[in-house]
């Protein structure tokens, strides 16, 4: 028999991505207004993985990555999932978004995105959130899965997404 235990903490991981760099200061004031003081923030990283969001965003595209340094509760996923959402749409002009705002949370094993779109591989999480399973950390680092959004997988990002990891083990040692 399995014995229920207590999720434990996981480190929260907001990427961004937007047209205009300008706009990344004001998002993550806001941010860090409602999750406390950003602990670490990546370089500016292209978006230029798919022309999806050129229509509504227009071009070039850049990604940016914020953590934060007080843990969350891995159950808070989705109530986080539809401040950003309010928060995108605060940032919008003319109904078309001016960035958006993908909030996560990292384990020691993997790393979590939040959506609002089921798919195969996505487990509801309540409140019309779904968990998206995004790497896996094994073999000490990272590993991309089929399903993984291309910038994700990207080497940078999974280069910075292992110096959050080690900073987040931190706090268990």
């Amino acid at each position: 028999m399995s014995t229920p235990q207590p999720p434990k903490p996981a480190k929260l991981v907001i990427g961004l991505f937007m047209k205009e760099k300008a706009l990344s200061a004001p998002v993550a004031r806001e941010l860090a207004e409602k999750f406390g003081p950003v602990d670490m923030v990546s370089s500016w990283l292209p978006f230029d993985y798919t022309d999806y969001y050129e229509p509504e965003m227009g071009t070039p595209l850049f990604r940016r990555v914020l953590t934060f340094k007080r843990l969350i509760k891995q159950s808070l996923l989705p109530d986080i999932k539809i401040m950003t959402n309010d928060l995108e749409l605060k940032y919008s002009e003319n109904s078309k978004r001016r960035v958006n705002i993908d909030p996560g949370y990292m384990l020691h094993e993997r790393f979590v995105l939040a959506t609002g779109k089921n798919f195969t591989h996505r487990i509801y999480i309540g409140k019309q959130i779904y968990a998206d399973l995004t790497l896996i950390y094994t073999k000490g680092s990272f590993q991309k899965l089929p399903w993984t959004y291309p910038d994700y997988a990207d080497k940078k990002m999974i280069a910075y997404l292992d110096l959050v990891r080690k900073r987040y083990s931190a706090n268990f040692h």
